[in-house]
């Protein structure tokens, strides 16, 4: 995997690719940062997941999302909110497959996190390997430590977690929820 760095630029845009990787099925992906430009595939990227992905993803059902909602996923800083897609070419077209991002707290030494795949895009390492990317860029950046809440029955986010080395640990004010956190 070849490093990122640790700076992005706050105009970096659609054509800056950052990596192009093949999974281990020999699929082809261009991780790129997420920009404000991609407010339109960020949409269809959500609205193309299972109802289920969905609601592992937000905690919470939703169909359709809210300009607000896609507004906050696009419109990042590239400090304290980064968000990389993974993406394929579809008829000309790019689409996103994967997203994986990440928030940081008033510190800037701990964040939030968060990855989701399209259903048919799981199972083929895209989760891994857009969580990695978005260690390695919180590790340059000096963050401390990266947490995630989820639904305790979110199965392949458990998985992830733990291939990842995330401690998980009952949510003490919800148990249907789970934190699963990783120390850099």
């Amino acid at each position: 995997m070849q490093p990122i760095g640790t700076l992005i630029p706050p105009d970096i845009g659609p054509q800056d690719a950052l990596l192009t990787a093949a999974l281990p099925d020999k699929t082809h992906v261009r991780i790129r940062p997420v920009c404000e430009q991609d407010a339109a595939a960020e949409g269809a990227f959500i609205e193309a997941l299972s109802p289920r992905s969905r609601r592992n993803r937000f905690l919470g059902q939703m169909q359709h999302p809210s300009d607000e909602l896609i507004q906050q996923l696009t419109k990042l800083d590239n400090v304290h909110d980064v968000a990389f897609a993974a993406v394929v070419d579809e008829g000309g077209k790019e689409k996103f497959v994967g997203v994986s991002r990440y928030s940081t707290d008033t510190t800037a030494k701990a964040c939030e996190c968060a990855v989701t795949v399209l259903d048919d895009w799981q199972n083929k390492g895209l989760g891994t390997l857009l969580m990695k990317h978005l260690i390695e860029v919180a590790q340059s950046r000096g963050i401390k430590r990266m947490w995630s809440l989820d639904s305790a029955a979110n199965v392949e986010m458990g998985h992830l977690a733990r291939d990842l080395a995330f401690e998980r640990s009952q949510d003490p004010e919800d148990a249907t929820q789970v934190i699963h956190s990783l120390w850099l």
